[in-house]
């Protein structure tokens, strides 16, 4: 015989997959609306794909080809091909504009949001479903569109609640890296790549720990030996003198430090020339190079960025619960990706564009003490006295319902005190009592549980604070709307 207690499934999330309420939904609802609307100012349409997209489709953007269930969430169809669920918004967006390129207005701009899905080990902030927030130019490849996909960025974080000076866009040009590495006689991909690697590292393990990297390798704490990239001392020092090109002074400051280091080869002016323009089209949008700067150490993406790269970075002072520093670093970027349509297609199709994570920025912001969405608020409750009075309480709540105030009739079987407990859990800004005496005379009684939220922590004699009543009100039943949305102005 089964014993029923051990059939019983435990309760519990999946790893990775978090329950969000209503405090956390409300600061990302409040997020993608401020930011939406800063896009389709800017001319952006909304698009909205699929959770799945065939695992082919992903390509280069799959984090492993040979196991389609790696990385991504994946299944077989009833055809046996392999889908999966988005891994991001730009995959996607790839074989959307691919599908559709002979009827889209060229360029084709977009923004989207919503869920994508990764399979990889959860840990701290790092989850396995969470939502993005993209902006895209397919079509265009002037230095101009990333220029405005920066400014767009800028605006769009401070309508997301970061006041100017509290974030900046880090920019970069992956060719003037590449001119260096070609200037250096460096031809090899893998050690392109590897250096991309290193010079990535460099917020972590500072310019020594990088140059390790970039020559024969690094021991760490733990002992493990990382190879290195294999350049000489003398590469060595010119890349890192590279990455400190930027900082002091402003983007035309930086653009002259970076011309007397990666200027003569081919690639590197041409990263110099597209740097000049956003810069010129930054200036004209009115954004400042404290908003946005040129950053030569930012590198992204290693084999996916083809030109322009750009970063988010938090300047905010950031605390976890316990009242700890936090470093948030990141909490966005994007670039250019000239081969994003071109895999369908055969076609180079240029394109760039810019990414945040929404969840992050919510977490960000309330390590900040700035949550855009603040405290979910409760609506009005109608306290429940008797079965027979049912009519009368929701004829209440239906009043104020089509007065745009969010209402509901306690439903529960507690008595008042439970109730108004109830209510005051719910952080509702009010209760409506409705006994007897108060449906005889045609009046309603009002408590303001936010006023009296706010006298009570200026009360130290309980019984006087009973007696008192705070915030309770009596009014003509005719009244009752009014006299709630002064509690809700107030």
């Amino acid at each position: 015989m089964t014993n029923d207690a051990t059939a019983r499934p435990e309760a519990r999330n999946p790893r990775g997959f978090i329950d969000r309420r209503a405090r956390d939904l409300a600061a990302e609802r409040a997020i993608l609306a401020k930011v939406s609307a800063v896009y389709e100012r800017y001319g952006f349409e909304a698009l909205d794909t699929g959770a799945f997209e065939y695992a082919d489709a992903l390509g280069k953007f799959l984090p492993d080809a040979d196991r389609p269930n790696e990385g991504v969430f994946a299944l077989q169809d009833d055809d046996d091909q392999w889908m999966a669920l988005r891994y991001d918004l730009t995959a996607p967006l790839a074989r959307f504009a691919a599908q559709n390129w002979e009827t889209l207005p060229k360029p084709f701009r977009r923004y989207a949001y919503g869920p994508v899905w990764r399979n990889e080990k959860p840990g701290p902030g790092r989850f396995r479903e969470f939502v993005q927030c993209d902006a895209d130019t397919v079509g265009s490849s002037r230095p101009e569109a990333d220029a405005e996909v920066i400014a767009m960025a800028v605006e769009g974080l401070e309508a997301a609640g970061l006041p100017a000076g509290t974030a900046v866009i880090k920019i970069n040009n992956r060719k003037l890296l590449n001119g260096l590495l070609a200037a250096a006689g460096v031809s090899d991909e893998g050690q392109k790549l590897a250096v991309l690697r290193a010079v990535d590292k460099l917020d972590r393990l500072g310019p020594e720990g990088v140059r390790l990297l970039l020559g024969e390798g690094r021991l760490d704490e733990s002992g493990a030996f990382t190879k290195g990239a294999g350049l000489s001392s003398a590469g060595a020092d010119a890349v890192l003198a590279f990455t400190a090109a930027g900082g002091a002074g402003g983007r035309a400051d930086t653009l002259d430090r970076l011309s007397n280091i990666v200027g003569g080869s081919a690639e590197g002016d041409a990263g110099l020339t597209e740097l000049a323009a956003i810069h010129r089209a930054l200036d004209s949008l009115g954004v400042a190079s404290d908003r946005a700067m040129f950053d030569p150490a930012i590198v992204r993406g290693l084999e996916y960025y083809t030109g322009a790269v750009f970063e988010a970075e938090l300047l905010l002072q950031t605390a976890d619960d316990r009242g700890q520093p936090v470093r948030f670093g990141s909490i966005g970027g994007g670039g250019r990706y000239d081969d994003l349509v071109a895999r369908f297609t055969g076609q180079p199709v240029p394109a760039t564009g810019f990414s945040f994570g929404v969840s992050r920025l919510v977490s960000a912001l309330r390590a900040a003490g700035r949550d855009l969405g603040g405290q979910a608020r409760g609506p009005v409750v109608v306290i429940a006295f008797s079965q027979d009075d049912m009519a009368q309480y929701f004829a209440v709540a239906a009043e104020l319902r089509t007065a745009g105030i969010p209402a509901e009739v306690y439903l529960g079987a507690s008595g008042m005190k439970a109730q108004m407990k109830y209510a005051d859990r719910r952080l509702s800004p009010a209760a409506v009592i409705l006994g007897g005496d108060e449906i005889a005379a045609g009046k309603v009684t009002i408590k303001d549980l936010d006023l009296g939220r706010e006298l009570s922590a200026q009360v130290a004699d309980n019984e006087a604070w009973r007696a008192q009543r705070p915030g309770q009100q009596t009014v003509d039943r005719s009244e009752l709307v009014p006299a709630i949305r002064r509690i809700l102005e107030a």
